[in-house]
């Protein structure tokens, strides 16, 4: 059996500040004797690349995403579809959202605890093509999720702080916009504020819009939020952020699928945990594609296993 291989992908633009050799003396220090190698993002999509590399050689590898959501999204698309290859999270952005699954998150920087790990297969969401992990949004969030990078930067704003300040901004300039969402035989068409696609479920720093969404469980989890005012949207945004979307079944639609299709009057933003696109058109399903996704051992994710769920089963109607 050849020996397990070890790729750790830096990427310095994470966070507030580069964390380059913390993560450098981290790594040195806890591989000792491992067949381990350190690669070092240069510009966006090198994550992507280099995880490809290795994932393209054939042999057994883990790979370790350090960075913020957007390292381990682009780490993540690099592995899609090579089962031979394995990712994890060393968390070093200002959000670090999807690891936030976990029962102690913080568990994902000690070295040692991932170098003896369990492993789940999780979902993956593919949007228009390209593989997504977390969340993919439209409207309103999506103009904040991909401007929230700005204000993160910003000295003394956390993630959750930078998703507020970009929510009021956004909410000023306006807050929705006329979709035609086809999903489960349905045509909905109409003004929405918002669209969100959840297979994690933390997003922008803190918001959580569906607790129980659960990334291995074959459904994506929808959120459609009807076109509202902009004072409706401020203070819905506490409810949302708690996950309390079944509250306001009149504004809040939850619909659980495999696919959605989205057609928009003029190219839109769309985020995918954190990376705008712009398009007219959206396609959103579940990929045919799992994720070896490796984590410290005594952790767990699951919320709720016993329940069970139907494709298109709605939680809430309109």
């Amino acid at each position: 059996k050849s020996k397990m291989k070890h790729l750790f992908l830096i990427n310095p633009a994470a966070g507030k500040y580069d964390h380059t050799r913390e993560f450098q003396a981290k790594i040195q220090d806890a591989c000792t004797g491992l067949d381990y190698q350190i690669r070092i993002s240069q510009q966006p999509g090198d994550c992507t690349r280099l995880a490809r590399q290795a994932a393209e050689s054939g042999q057994e590898v883990r790979i370790y995403a350090c960075g913020g959501d957007g390292t381990l999204n682009e780490t993540v698309a690099g592995v899609a579809g090579y089962a031979n290859a394995a990712v994890t999270h060393v968390p070093g952005g200002s959000g670090n959202d999807f690891i936030k699954i976990f029962s102690d998150p913080a568990a994902f920087s000690d070295l040692s605890r991932l170098l003896t790990p369990q492993e789940s297969l999780f979902d993956l969401i593919e949007c228009n093509s390209e593989p997504v992990l977390n969340i993919c949004s439209m409207g309103l969030d999506a103009r904040i999720g991909t401007q929230m990078a700005a204000y993160k930067r910003l000295p003394l704003i956390s993630g959750s702080g930078a998703y507020l300040l970009s929510a009021l901004v956004n909410t000023i300039k306006g807050v929705h916009e006329f979709y035609r969402v086809e999903v489960d035989g349905q045509v909905l068409e109409g003004q929405q504020t918002m669209i969100c696609v959840c297979n994690g479920r933390w997003y922008g720093g803190g918001f959580q819009p569906v607790p129980d969404a659960d990334p291995a469980d074959g459904l994506l989890d929808v959120l459609l939020v009807k076109g509202v005012s902009r004072l409706a949207v401020m203070k819905l945004i506490g409810p949302y952020k708690a996950g309390h979307y079944a509250r306001y079944p009149q504004l809040i639609r939850h619909i659980r699928t495999d696919r959605l299709r989205i057609t928009c009057q003029r190219e839109n933003p769309v985020n995918l945990d954190g990376e705008l696109r712009m398009a007219q058109t959206v396609e959103i399903r579940l990929s045919p594609h799992k994720l070896r996704f490796f984590y410290p051992k005594e952790l767990v994710w699951k919320r709720n296993p016993a329940k069970s769920r139907a494709i298109g089963s709605e939680c809430c109607a309109i």
